[in-house]
């Protein structure tokens, strides 16, 4: 049995000395660290900036603490020194070490920037990358390096114990937010945290927020209860004891340093003499240093699998919002061609223009009115139409033409705008018509487009006819009318089989020339065959519109795919998660 160099217990010691991590553990972590790095999450969805601000916490205790220090276990014990604005953090690194390192002052914020104060024997552990990588090392008394928030300034004291670093880190509430965020960043690559509080100022919520950190992800930590007045110790520390107690931080030392006038700038020597030996213990006792660094390597490993879990699950968000994005384009212009196809068959378009330019077709409006006396007079119209000089048909023809096109338009636009409108109500939606300002406005080329289709599938009805009229019978009546008379008869039949969409007495009259349109066809190619070719026009009139709607859907798709977002991003960082799980 040994003792607990920070919690003072009791503890068994299986091992001898500090082991090298595995290669297996070591590469796992380096495998996270890659898919973290990997991770994106572009869509401001809810939650999303607690989510990045985790990814970017997380990315910086792996680069900053976590693989330094697999890498190299035996280094020597960093202790970041953290707290609330004057609480008294540099003039007590500055005690510790007995000489002035790190610059103290009235005037806040003092530390802008960090001083990694170090034995001179441990230089070489500090002055290159291994840890804090991403902060320039600087050197001496350098005064520029102390307000750089990029730089870290390493400072020697003889009078500090080999194996054990003090980091100065600035105010973990400072008026600066860069400063803010460099005191989190520097908390992270801690193996124990030495926060400073004081008598006035311990019950404060910004500190504890960060002590619940701590216990949550292992961190040892021990507690400089700075300033307190002569008899309020015993008070204080009680109180204070119990606040630990009830944030899981029952066994974190608390060292009292009472208040008095510095001399020469540093507290005299008998305030700082607890924590100065506990340090020179620390120095002194690479086991009990190995077990303290153990204890928070472990927690920060073991809190790793919480918050990467986390972060796949705002990962899975993300690659869901995508997934809702395109649904709805889907959906919108899914609807849009079931309703063209509707239309297509409901009498949408036999109503206004086209019934008007039909009956001018086939004769006056009475001669409409006649075929309800009885059919006998159709069959003789229907000869008279095949055996004769038909009217011309280039006005109807045209009226089909738009009558169609405009079926087209107007429900690619109502689909764009439902899109749009969707969009807007999913949270990242609004953000990709901002980035994509060609989506959140009108189609310029649809109305075009819509013509060319219509002149396309005009073009597939003259096909039709063309092929059926093959027969020598079926070519002579075909010939007589004209392929574009007929062609133009058969889109009219094409869009008359269902007349749900009419009501009143619209009906009978639609109806009337749906049928004697339909026996003028049947008089031509039969009643099987005119079946036949009105299916096959419906169909290649909706095949060209689904198309078309197709290349609509595909610009709002392709602002969704260009969302830097990969599908599997969520299962890529669990099953790296669970891979350093199973290496530990």
């Amino acid at each position: 049995m040994e003792i607990d160099a920070v919690t003072g217990d009791d503890v068994a010691v299986t091992d001898q000395g500090m082991q090298p991590a595995s290669g297996e553990l070591l590469d796992a972590v380096h495998g996270l660290r890659e898919r973290l790095a990997a991770a994106t999450l572009p869509l401001d969805v809810e939650g999303v900036e607690g989510a990045r601000a985790s990814l970017t916490d997380t990315l910086d205790q792996l680069d900053d603490y976590v693989l330094p220090r697999l890498s190299d276990l035996d280094a020597p014990l960093l202790a970041v020194v953290g707290g609330s604005t004057g609480a008294g953090k540099s003039t007590l690194v500055n005690s510790i070490v007995g000489r002035s390192v790190s610059a103290s002052s009235v005037i806040r914020p003092t530390t802008r920037a960090c001083v990694l104060v170090h034995h001179p024997d441990d230089l070489h552990w500090f002055s290159g990358p291994r840890i804090l990588p991403h902060l320039a090392r600087v050197g001496g008394q350098d005064s520029t390096a102390a307000h750089d928030p990029d730089s870290v300034r390493l400072a020697e004291a003889p009078g500090l114990p080999a194996g054990v670093a003090l980091l100065d880190a600035p105010d973990i509430d400072s008026v600066v937010a860069a400063n803010r965020d460099l005191a989190r960043q520097l908390l992270s690559a801690a193996d124990l945290w030495l926060f400073v509080t004081t008598a006035a100022r311990y019950a404060d919520a910004v500190p504890w927020e960060f002590l619940r950190q701590a216990a949550r992800r292992g961190t040892s930590v021990a507690i400089v209860l700075d300033r307190v007045p002569p008899g309020a110790a015993d008070e204080i520390g009680e109180h204070l004891g119990e606040m630990l107690v009830d944030e899981g931080l029952r066994h974190a030392p608390v060292f009292v340093v009472s208040e008095t006038e510095l001399v020469g700038g540093l507290l005299p020597a008998e305030h700082t003499a607890d924590l100065r030996e506990w340090l020179g213990r620390l120095g002194a006792d690479a086991r009990a240093r190995g077990l303290l660094v153990r204890r928070t390597l472990s927690g920060a490993l073991e809190s790793l699998e919480g918050r990467v879990e986390e972060l796949a699950e705002a990962s899975a968000v993300q690659v869901q919002t995508l997934e809702q994005l395109t649904a709805v384009v889907v959906s919108e212009f899914g609807r849009a061609g079931d309703e063209v196809t509707a239309g297509m068959s409901d009498g949408t378009l036999l109503r206004g223009e086209v019934l008007a330019r039909w009956q001018e077709y086939v004769g006056t409006g009475e001669f409409l009115k006649q075929i309800e006396v009885g059919f006998g007079r159709l069959r003789d119209r229907v000869t008279a139409a095949v055996t004769g000089r038909p009217a011309p048909v280039s006005d109807l023809g045209a009226a089909l033409h738009s009558g169609v096109a405009e079926l087209v338009i107007t429900h690619a636009e109502r689909a764009q705008e439902q899109v749009r409108r969707r969009w807007r109500d999913i949270p990242g939606g609004r953000d990709l018509l901002v980035e994509h300002p060609e989506l959140d406005g009108p189609d310029p080329d649809l109305d075009e487009d819509a013509a060319r289709l219509v002149r396309d599938w005009q073009g597939d009805i003259l096909d039709l006819v063309r092929d059926e009229g093959k027969d020598r019978r079926a070519a002579a009546r075909v010939l007589s009318l004209g392929v574009n008379a007929v062609g133009v008869v058969l889109m009219l039949v094409a869009f008359s089989y269902t007349m749900g969409g009419l009501g009143g007495a619209e009906v009978g009259i639609a109806g009337g020339s749906a049928v004697l349109a339909q026996r003028l066809l049947e008089a031509i190619f039969g009643d099987q065959a005119v079946r036949r070719l009105a299916a096959t026009a419906r169909s290649r009139l909706a095949q060209r519109t689904q198309e078309l709607y197709a290349s609509r859907a595909a610009r709002f798709e392709a602002a969704v795919e260009a969302v830097d977002v990969r599908r599997d991003q969520p299962a890529e960082l669990l099953a790296a998660s669970a891979a350093v799980r199973g290496s530990r």
